[in-house]
């Protein structure tokens, strides 16, 4: 079972919405094909530069996408 993450809806070609949780450092993204996956380490100004980026594809795309851990959910 997934631990509450408050999930946010994003503006992205892929990504469907992102949550995080500052106390275990785990950002959560939802993938427009259903897909969920945590990425782990991330911290709460990564996560503030990705809801902020002009682009949240292309922020998760070359800051957190290979750069941290991460395992599929759901």
């Amino acid at each position: 079972m997934m631990s509450e993450i408050g999930m946010q809806a994003v503006q992205s070609s892929n990504i469907m919405a992102i949550g995080h949780d500052a106390e275990s450092q785990v950002l959560r993204v939802k993938f427009n094909t259903g897909a969920v996956y945590e990425y782990i380490g991330v911290s709460q100004a990564v996560f503030d530069a990705l809801v902020s980026a002009p682009s949240v594809g292309r922020y998760f795309a070359e800051n957190i996408k290979g750069v941290y851990g991460y395992q599929k959910v759901s």
